[in-house]
């Protein structure tokens, strides 16, 4: 089972720093059994030539020639990912490190239990801190507190929200992953659809695990670990920022603003599973 089974990735680039895409690529170790797909979104071709003569034919480059944005780049792979039949596609921001060790052992994990869709390990900075990705379904109170408050007038609401009363040291099923690191089962995908690419780039994570949570288990897997070097683009970039408050109006005008029963009864229901109410 082990020899057949095929695990595929995608990175999605735009003018990307080359030397953290090498440790990125290091780390998932594209192989016969690991196919890896580079989207370069960038205004002209970034020049990898000397990385993927390291990898064989294991590393598809495709320059699309124009920023389609993060999700409509990533659905490139996840077309090829289904067309060839893999089994698993990981989504893979440009600034990770990990051990290559870890996507045998998810798959392994997922192997045993078909219910799970979807995967996100534990997030570390490069100092070792915890990056606490793992959300309710927000509300757009949940993210102007988030966004716009200081920590001290938001600790409370981040606890609920962002799940930190938990500790983040057991496995979770939770309805909002980071789109950082999204380990997919592709049957899960085929059934509930890629990206959706009126998201040009943020809330995009929340919607696909939104979508994946209603059929299958979105786990949070905190026994692997990813070193993240988040950057924060929207709160350094003035353009950055307006591209992200864009994104999440498309969201809730999808899902809905204050009035969304769905997310209401989703919450309660994680809540619940995660004794919040027995904890505060």
């Amino acid at each position: 089972m082990y020899n057949k089974r095929i695990i595929s990735a995608s990175i999605v680039l735009y003018k990307s720093n080359i030397d953290q895409l090498k440790k990125n690529i290091e780390s998932f170790s594209p192989s016969n059994n690991r196919i890896l797909y580079l989207i370069d979104n960038s205004p002209s071709k970034i020049d990898l030539q000397s990385v993927l003569s390291r990898y064989d034919n294991n590393i598809h480059y495709i320059f699309t020639g124009e920023n389609r944005g993060y999700g409509a780049g990533h659905n490139i792979a996840i077309k090829m990912a289904i067309e060839t039949k893999t089994n698993y596609h990981v989504v893979l921001n440009p600034d990770l490190q990990f051990n290559p060790e870890i996507i045998d052992e998810i798959a392994d994990f997922m192997d045993d239990d078909k219910e799970i869709g979807q995967i996100m390990p534990k997030i570390l900075s490069p100092n070792g801190d915890i990056q606490y990705l793992c959300k309710l379904l927000p509300s757009p109170t949940d993210l102007f507190l988030k966004r716009f408050l200081p920590e001290l007038f938001s600790k409370k609401n981040a606890m609920r929200y962002q799940l930190k009363f938990t500790s983040y040291q057991e496995q979770m099923n939770i309805p909002c992953l980071s789109g950082c690191f999204m380990f997919f089962r592709i049957s899960a995908l085929e059934k509930i659809g890629a990206f959706d690419e009126k998201f040009f780039m943020y809330a995009e994570d929340f919607d696909i695990t939104r979508r994946m949570y209603k059929y299958f288990k979105t786990i949070y897997y905190p026994k692997v670990t990813v070193i993240h070097e988040h950057a924060a683009e929207s709160y350094k970039s003035i353009k950055m920022f307006f591209i992200h408050i864009i994104n999440i109006i498309k969201y809730f005008n999808k899902w809905g603003w204050f009035f969304d029963n769905e997310r209401k009864k989703i919450n309660k229901n994680v809540l619940d599973e995660l004794k919040f109410y027995r904890k505060r």
